[in-house]
């Protein structure tokens, strides 16, 4: 069992509330009564312009040992609508069915600056992509380098003036390091597919989403995690930024992805007596 966050900070039901209220304006399938029955709590993570990260923690059950952690972020690009509805929905669905098969951690908006702002935008308050702003060896070399020359300076992927430059990014690498999850989730919009990092195979399918690598970029959460450090890190590209999915397709990529981190976190957990160092990857 992991540590518990030390980056969380006291609860106040109007600071969640009033966040989301401010969520729920923008997202037609987020309501704040929906929101705040989630029991959201307050990280010490904030955005650029001091708006609280939430988050969601479903603990281990005393009854039963928990098959590994799964961190699942939402909302790291702010226009991209449906990767937070659909958290909040998959949610709603551990709240009725956390059996303790996994010890969950979710951040349905890891950008709130992105999405509240009147006219949403990928990138946070100050500009920058949380996508390409992960640590990453010979940044200049790398991340803004492949900025400059193989984007022509675009500024919706702009990696930041160095690693980490973003506070959001900062709070998350925390999260990453305390949390230590054997699998991140993370949720984007609009190609339609699954894509993944990380050692051995992604899944197959989720719901009608199929496997289809679109390939790993400097300073992005899947080249610093699922390549860097060899966290596996399964990306949910749905079909569109704008519109959720029907209701049975939200429970089908559900399903079919706890289905897949059933078969495949136990291949990475040790066994007894087994040194971890000596583990084959999964």
């Amino acid at each position: 069992m992991c540590a518990v966050s030390p980056h969380v900070r006291a609860a106040g039901d109007d600071d969640v509330g009033s966040v989301c209220e401010r969520i729920s304006a923008k997202l037609a399938s987020v309501r704040t009564e929906e929101c705040v029955e989630r029991e959201l709590r307050l990280s010490t993570g904030r955005s650029v312009q001091d708006t609280p990260i939430l988050y969601k923690e479903y603990a281990p059950l005393s009854s039963r040992k928990p098959l590994g952690r799964v961190l699942l972020v939402g909302g790291i690009h702010g226009d991209e609508y449906s990767s937070v509805s659909i958290v909040f929905k998959w949610m709603l669905t551990l709240d009725s069915y956390h059996s303790g098969l996994f010890h969950w951690r979710i951040v349905p908006l890891l950008n709130p600056d992105g999405l509240l702002r009147d006219d949403s935008q990928r990138v946070n308050a100050n500009g920058v992509d949380l996508n390409r702003n992960f640590p990453m060896p010979a940044w200049e070399d790398t991340s803004l380098a492949y900025w400059i020359q193989k984007t022509d300076r675009n500024p919706r992927r702009y990696p930041g003036s160095g690693p980490l430059s973003e506070p959001e990014t900062r709070w998350f690498v925390d999260e990453i390091n305390v949390f230590a999850p054997d699998v991140i989730v993370t949720v984007h919009a609009p190609h339609g597919i699954v894509d993944y990092d990380g050692p051995k195979d992604g899944p197959r399918r989720l719901g009608r989403l199929y496997l289809s690598l679109i390939g790993t970029y400097p300073g992005s959460l899947g080249n610093y995690a699922g390549i860097q450090r060899r966290i596996p890190v399964v990306t949910i590209e749905l079909p569109y930024a704008g519109t959720m999915p029907k209701s049975a397709e939200v429970a089908d990529i559900w399903r079919d992805l706890v289905q897949w981190l059933t078969r495949n976190i136990p291949a990475r957990l040790p066994v007894a007596g087994q040194d971890p160092q000596d583990m084959e990857p999964s």
